[in-house]
């Protein structure tokens, strides 16, 4: 080929070297505001030191290398041994060892220790969103163990561990271990109170033998973890060890790793129990209730995530749109792409601020946060992940043919959108989670409708979508048929609400006129033109002042 006809212009820089935490204003804004100042300071450093990290070209090779070269399952040895082991390739076990090192499966016993790990994992699954599933599982078990104080004294310390160890050895020669959890089976899914799985006591206190299966279970290769089965008091909540004590495997008969549209780092598996020794947590007959804070805090990290995707997706939609220039200037001051840019931003930043919301109410830990976590986690996950994937869908647009290309990222991020959606119960799943707190718990409801009315005044359309709200609580006919658009209207009056509280008035202007107006299209890039629409694309550049 000659070269004068290879001269290359008109392409846009990657989007590399730069500081993920510190060029993410709603997110640094969020930090400033929930971490107290005595504590800010040692926060802020590790976030953008973790920042860093997550925007260099090494952490972004990682992520593409875990992605081409998926986990395989071993079930034998050369001699024909069941061995049931994954294998990763190298870069998905620095993703992992980098993630632990950095606190993201400890949260619960440091000073604002929900806010410092849920905006650390916002920032690092930037980088690369299959890892996360491990994560958040260890994380969220802690919750779940300490409904039994001894098996807490002996897990806790190496699920928040910042040290992470490959490979299968008993726990108690580890400095730090991982879980996963087996909860669906094939004929449940979600209705887990169908499980078949089995639990048969044996002679050590809280021991019993499982048999059965489960049909989803992911990251098999952790050291531990939480499932439900049927004892003889009803469905129970226990804890399997990969390795049992004295060295030999524990039965956890990998069958086979499901084939994902997207998360292809990651494996998710198919396994079979026959005899596997397993410990009680919690009573017999109160499986459910055991497990469910682990749930809650995975759903938490559903919001969380989806929040990372949008951001790492408009970020890239807004680098590419202030390189690239067509007829006659730059996208980003084409006032068509303006829009588009400022709606997705827009959705991003509400996503942000309500994820980091709810972490702080974590650590706050008051009977009124609990009551307001109750009903603000599911209605968060339903419409954040949910949202998720339009809007990655539309940055990739904004890239055109180039954000087709597997190169440019953009796909990974589109595969990957729509899992937190499904991730611990889908949209029906979290819609009716919110009828049965309305229903059953109506602090839950107060406590919700105190934190949106600390806003009230501010906005006379949050002011009018809040009253819309109440009237449309009032009117239990017909409830669960409407119950994704009672809950859809509850997220976004909570998302405006924030907003208001603590966003730009360019953001919060916007945000209430499209989304609580009605001043808004069915595409993004409908937002009134009367909109400082330069301002809120201005402050989603992912370039830190």
């Amino acid at each position: 080929m000659a070269a004068t006809t290879h001269t290359v212009t008109n392409q846009v820089p990657p989007l590399v070297g730069y500081d993920v935490f510190a060029a993410d204003r709603a997110l640094s804004e969020a930090v400033e505001r929930h971490i107290e100042p005595g504590v800010l300071p040692a926060a802020r450093e590790e976030l953008s030191t973790l920042g860093q990290s997550a925007g260099s070209a090494q952490a972004q090779e990682w992520g593409a290398q875990a992605n081409e070269h998926p986990p395989v399952l071993r079930t034998h040895d050369r001699y024909g041994h069941r061995i049931d082991e994954v294998e990763f390739h190298p870069s998905w076990h620095r993703l992992l060892g980098h993630a632990v090192a950095a606190g993201l499966t400890d949260a619960w016993g440091r000073p604002a220790g929900h806010v410092r790990r849920a905006a650390g994992f916002l920032v690092w699954t930037q980088a690369e969103a299959g890892h996360g599933c491990p994560l958040s599982m260890t994380h969220a078990a802690v919750p779940a163990l300490r409904t039994d104080p001894v098996l807490a004294a002996e897990w806790e310390p190496r699920l928040t561990s910042y040290v992470y160890e490959e490979g299968l050895r008993p726990a108690q020669e580890k400095a730090g271990v991982l879980f996963g959890m087996g909860m669906t089976e094939k004929q449940g899914g979600t209705d887990v109170r169908s499980n078949t799985t089995r639990a048969e006591p044996v002679s050590g206190e809280g021991e019993y033998l499982l048999t059965g299966h489960k049909w989803f279970c992911s990251a098999p290769m952790s050291d531990g973890f939480l499932v439900l089965a049927q004892a003889p008091g009803g469905l129970t909540c226990f804890l399997v060890p990969r390795v049992l004590p004295d060295g030999t495997r524990n039965v956890f008969a990998i069958q086979r790793l499901k084939d994902k549209l997207g998360n292809k780092s990651n494996a998710s598996s198919e396994v079979e129990f026959d005899g596997t020794w397993a410990r009680r947590v919690g009573e017999e007959g109160r499986g459910v209730r055991t497990i469910i804070e682990m749930v809650a805090a995975t759903r938490l990290d559903c919001v969380v995530g989806s929040a990372a995707l949008m951001r790492q997706a408009v970020a890239q939609a807004v680098h590419h749109a202030t390189y690239r220039s067509a007829f006659g200037g730059l996208l980003i001051d084409k006032p068509l792409m303006r829009n588009v840019l400022a709606d997705l931003a827009l959705e991003s930043e509400a996503a942000t601020v309500l994820a980091m919301r709810l972490a702080s109410a974590y650590d706050t830990d008051t009977e009124e946060e609990r009551a307001f976590l109750r009903i603000a986690v599911p209605a968060a996950k339903y419409w954040v992940t949910k949202r998720c994937t339009p809007v990655v869908g539309e940055a990739l647009e904004c890239l055109g043919g180039n954000g087709y290309v597997e190169e440019s990222g953009m796909p990974r991020l589109l595969r990957e959108a729509p899992l937190n959606s499904i991730w611990e119960g889908s949209g029906n799943v979290q819609a009716l989670d919110v009828l049965r707190a309305l229903q059953r718990e109506p602090q839950a409801l107060d406590a919700f409708l105190r934190e949106v009315g600390k806003a009230r005044g501010a906005d006379h359309r949050l002011d009018a979508a809040i009253k819309d709200l109440l009237t449309e609580l009032a009117d239990l006919e017909g409830i669960e048929a409407r119950a994704r658009r009672l809950v859809e209207r509850m997220a976004l009056v909570l998302q405006g609400s924030l907003l208001v509280r603590w966003a730009p008035p360019e953001v919060s202007d916007a945000f209430c006129a499209s989304r609580l107006g009605g001043d808004w299209g069915t595409a993004f890039g409908t937002l009134p033109h009367s909109l400082d629409l330069a301002s809120v694309v201005n402050r989603a550049r992912p370039v830190a002042e």
